[in-house]
């Protein structure tokens, strides 16, 4: 009997990640009917459909799913050895960090710092967007590592490990000094920036909202932090951020703390596959003490 195409196996892996033809062509940078005509001859070899019509998506058969359950052991650990070639003889070793982008920009580079110390021969690339857009990114082997404001459910995440860094009290602010109410109630009386809804930060807020009774005006949600602050600044709105700034960040920006969440905080994780274990940065980062950070 001959040999499995691995080819052909490879585009058949990447249509069932991707859910069509179409998204596996883009990622591998052929045409669609390039990615159909390997995958008929792949199911003539296994003598079986791999596929079938799901809405206008394609989803595995039962030969299908047994097939894709080998080809991603096949193709994950084929990455892992990869990667672990090109840490040993890069010169400079390349890090691609997914950052969540609800997360102070100010603590993700203190964090970021452990990962690439002086005279360090390592290459960071950063990227920001959603949490679960970023999950996906590594899940794919785009990312080496995560930082966000959850963790990883390991159980349903197969290979994925976080660690938690540290957390920080969250405060609101304001550019205007607020009189004659006493926090929470004042919160009532302007507009409100918060991260979006998306974010664990925002989950938690709009929750303590209701607990507390406040009919609250929210203007916005941002899934930018840095652009949250910069809107509130220029529309006299209040906005979440670390409390930790109004002693440091906003002490010259003239920023005035509203008030002082007490039970919620944003937390910070760091996450990353199973084959990022053994890579120096990873390791700087999972091994340092955070906490003078945080506090």
């Amino acid at each position: 009997m001959p040999h499995i195409n691995y080819n052909h196996l490879y585009y058949f892996w990447h249509v069932c990640k991707s859910g069509s033809v179409v998204g596996a062509a883009e990622a591998l940078y052929l045409t669609p009917q390039t990615i159909t005509g390997q995958i008929k001859s792949l199911e003539e070899r296994l003598g079986g459909k791999l596929f079938k019509r799901q809405g206008r998506g394609l989803v595995p058969s039962e030969l299908g799913q047994l097939v894709y359950r080998y080809a991603d052991k096949m193709f994950t650990l084929s990455q892992e050895m990869l990667d672990i070639v090109n840490y040993r003889k890069e010169s400079s070793l390349l890090f691609d960090v997914g950052v969540a982008d609800a997360l102070s920009k100010r603590l993700v580079s203190r964090v970021l710092e452990a990962a690439v110390p002086e005279n360090a021969q390592i290459h960071l690339r950063c990227f920001e967007s959603t949490h679960e857009m970023l999950l996906e990114q590594l899940s794919l082997h785009k990312l080496d590592m995560i930082l966000s404001d959850c963790p990883v459910d390991s159980t349903q995440q197969e290979g994925l490990f976080s660690v938690k860094l540290g957390e920080s009290p969250i405060s609101f602010f304001c550019c205007q000094p607020m009189s004659g109410m006493s926090f929470p109630a004042c919160l009532e009386q302007q507009p409100l920036l918060i991260p979006g809804r998306r974010s664990m930060l925002g989950r938690k807020l709009l929750n303590w909202f209701n607990t507390q009774g406040l009919n609250v005006n929210i203007l916005g949600e941002f899934d930018d932090a840095a652009l949250m602050k910069a809107f509130g600044m220029n529309n006299n709105a209040i906005f979440v951020a670390p409390a930790i700034y109004s002693s440091t960040e906003f002490q010259d920006e003239k920023i005035e703390e509203v008030g002082r969440l007490e039970g919620i905080m944003e937390e910070y994780y760091v996450i990353f596959a199973e084959r990022m274990i053994q890579h120096p940065s990873v390791q700087r980062i999972c091994h340092t003490d955070f906490t003078a950070l945080f506090v």
